[in-house]
């Protein structure tokens, strides 16, 4: 599963091309996670590795991060989570709250009880200054950040980062084990 969940990864999400990345930085390769998790079978792969993580952590109540990158993993964790009878919900953190109705910063947020501790999750992770933000949100709207699970860790400061503010970050793969042939 893992294997095959890999090779998806290097065939539809890692590029070695020049870009520039969220933090400013450029880099000479790029993995779009998206790629891979909007993908069925990608998304299903995602999904069980890590809610198999994440299930090691019967605390955790909900799943969800920084949209646009954590929108299918969640959905695709909760499904999974469902599909075992093990049912975890999903949520996404906004990159603002809504200027109208309710304006929120969480989506989905009647499917999390005040105070429940929850896992962010992302497809990519570099200096992690996005999920640090999602945390700060999720925090102070009442919620307890009891992981961090990304897809790819690029191996670029992001790990040490979220560690170094007080939490576990875990990874289904790091950039070494995407590039290795």
């Amino acid at each position: 599963m893992k294997e095959r969940l890999k090779n998806i990864i290097k065939k539809m999400s890692y590029e070695k091309r020049e870009v520039t990345l969220a933090s400013g930085r450029k880099s000479s390769f790029y993995f779009d996670g998206k790629q891979t998790t909007l993908n069925g079978e990608g998304a299903y792969l995602t999904g069980k590795l890590m809610f198999d993580i994440i299930k090691n952590y019967p605390e955790i109540k909900a799943v969800g991060g920084p949209t646009i990158g954590a929108d299918p993993i969640a959905t695709s964790v909760a499904m999974v989570s469902f599909l075992e009878k093990n049912g975890i919900n999903a949520f996404i953190v906004r990159k603002e709250p809504k200027g109208y109705g309710k304006k929120l910063w969480i989506e989905g947020n009647k499917n999390l009880v005040k105070g429940c501790s929850v896992a962010i999750v992302e497809d990519v992770i570099t200096t992690g200054g996005s999920i640090l933000k999602a945390i700060d949100i999720v925090e102070n709207e009442g919620y307890k950040v009891a992981l961090v699970v990304v897809l790819v860790d690029r191996e670029e400061g992001g790990r040490e980062n979220i560690e170094k503010a007080g939490y576990k970050l875990m990874s289904v793969f790091k950039k070494s084990d995407i590039t290795q042939n």
